[in-house]
């Protein structure tokens, strides 16, 4: 957003400057014009004074214009047409020369023969194409040709009077015309409007990040969310759009809550409830006469606390509200490696943790026994490799944890099955089927998740991956 702002500031910077240069460009090409025509004129008035004079008076007339002035051009009469040098070719060349032409010709007649073009002082030749405007007196183009520091090309007009007899007429445009230099954007527009973003940039800047504030907040929000079910409710700020979303994941976040402590209350009064029923049922068993109706009454009365005591357990063992607390992982997976080495079931630890993670301890700790608990189970023996990416990929943040043991593995079909709960492989009669559904649980509600693979080399491994954002 803060580029695309600051690419259409200099966009409609430019687009301005390119309007007001064209604009410009069209009133002093409309003045030079309207220049032209002036110098075009009094060259016209200035070739007709030297047709009315005598032969004889010419010469002295035009000793008079060296040493004194009064004329705007450097004027002489010629035996031949002068070769000029001439400047370099240009728009703003030819519509000059062709101005001086066309007012020549509509004053002096159709008839006449004149040859106009622009020379450097440098190069401007006099007299005759031997003698160079340097080689004169400074004091006879004093008042018409020179422009010293500038030295501005001339505009030399050349007009056949009589057979050998050429009137020469070299004169500057009026300023500031003079230079005849193609209209560009100037050093002084691009300061402009490079000064011009330099000061609009802090401004929208800090517009774009007042905007963009409550975003964040709303994605960290929403991040923590399901780690965090009673967090306070997000502050209602920012834009109209912004504002409506937060308002919808706060009631979002209070029917949620709603849910949650309605689902604990509904299974806590299943157990109350319960308990005394299978309790009355357990003694009214022992007074059968029949054993075999007393075993099949005792199994199905087993299996029915059984599923309450599981799903009491599916509740109380994602510990939704309990408390986010920094935990470091290596102190929690050494003293879990201490505690199942000294009953004798096989678990190392290899790589570390390289910083702390936030997240509910007893809810990971549960995580992670109950996939080292299957590990050892039917691996005989478990493996847990850290892999902390913090400082690998800032964008992701993750941090792995690898259980692998060394038993014969699941079938590719049954890895995502053995998640749904009751569901077991194994035929004896420990367990319930619930563990990896927990820890799934528990991983997703850390914002994260648990997958099983196959090793190529045989065992089994679950992938604990856990998002630090």
């Amino acid at each position: 957003m803060l580029l695309l702002l600051l690419l259409a500031i200099v966009l409609a910077q430019s687009l301005i400057s390119g309007i007001w240069m064209q604009q410009l460009e069209k009133r002093e090409l409309d003045g030079m014009l309207a220049a032209t025509r002036d110098l075009a004129n009094s060259a016209a008035a200035t070739v007709s004074f030297f047709k009315s004079l005598p032969l004889q008076y010419r010469p002295i007339a035009l000793d008079q214009l060296r040493n004194m002035g009064g004329s705007r051009f450097f004027v002489s009469l010629n035996k031949q047409e002068i070769v000029l040098n001439g400047i370099q070719d240009s728009p703003k060349k030819q519509l000059v020369l062709k101005e001086v032409n066309q007012t020549l010709l509509h004053k002096l007649g159709q008839s006449m023969l004149i040859k106009a073009d622009f020379s450097y002082p440098a190069d401007l030749h006099v007299f005759n194409n031997e003698t160079l405007l340097s080689d004169i007196p400074p004091s006879w183009s004093r008042y018409t040709l020179l422009m010293e520091p500038i030295n501005p090309p001339i505009l030399v007009t050349q007009i056949k009077l009589d057979n050998g007899e050429w009137l020469y007429l070299a004169a500057l445009l009026p300023a500031p015309y003079m230079s005849l230099d193609e209209n560009v954007v100037s050093p002084h527009q691009f300061r402009f409007i490079i000064l011009l973003t330099i000061i609009l940039f802090p401004f929208t800047f800090a517009l774009v990040r007042w905007q963009t504030r409550p975003l964040r907040h709303l994605a960290a929000a929403a991040v923590s969310l399901g780690k965090d079910i009673d967090q306070p409710p997000l502050p209602e700020a920012g834009a109209s759009e912004i504002v409506a979303v937060t308002r919808a994941i706060n009631i979002m976040q209070q029917r949620i809550r709603r849910y949650i402590g309605d689902r604990e209350k509904l299974f806590s009064s299943i157990s109350h409830d319960l308990k005394t029923p299978i309790t009355r049922l357990r003694l009214r068993v022992e007074l059968l006469d029949d054993d075999s109706q007393i075993a099949k009454f005792s199994k199905d009365l087993d299996d029915l606390e059984m599923m309450v005591k599981g799903a009491l357990q599916t509740v109380k063992d994602t510990h939704i509200h309990e408390n986010i607390e920094a935990i470091d992982i290596n102190v929690l997976l050494n003293s879990m490696a201490e505690d199942y080495n000294l009953l004798e079931q096989h678990l190392t630890i290899e790589g570390h943790c390289k910083h702390l993670y936030r997240g509910k301890p007893l809810a990971l700790k549960r995580c992670i026994a109950n996939l080292i608990d299957n590990a050892i189970k039917y691996g005989d023996q478990a493996r847990v490799i850290v892999m902390d990416d913090l400082e690998k990929n800032s964008n992701t943040n993750m941090l792995y944890l690898y259980v692998i043991d060394e038993g014969p593995g699941l079938p590719e079909h049954q890895l995502e099955k053995v998640f749904e709960p009751y569901y077991r492989l194994a035929q004896d009669s420990s367990g319930n089927g619930l563990g990896l559904g927990i820890a799934r649980s528990i991983a997703r509600a850390h914002g994260g998740d648990l997958v099983l693979e196959n090793r190529p080399h045989g065992g089994l491994q679950a992938i604990l991956s856990l998002p630090r954002n």
